[in-house]
């Protein structure tokens, strides 16, 4: 219990410092800034454009991910 405890705590320290480093450059944080994502998650995902972030809606800015969240 404590192994698996102190695994998701690691975990969630990490996703809260990328969070705050992206914050930090304006990004987004599931596409690093770069509007798109490389990979869409699989084939059976519908969205409008399958290559834009669906977290900032294509536009890259962590303003928008954060409005989206």
């Amino acid at each position: 219990m404590g192994l698996l405890n102190a695994f998701n705590e690691w975990k969630n320290n990490r996703y809260e410092k990328h969070v705050s480093q992206m914050r930090d450059e304006n990004k987004c944080p599931e596409c690093y800034g770069r509007g798109f994502l490389i990979y869409p998650a699989n084939e059976f995902v519908y969205l409008s454009n399958p290559l834009d972030c669906p977290g900032c809606n294509g536009s890259g800015l962590y303003s928008e991910w954060s409005n989206l969240v």
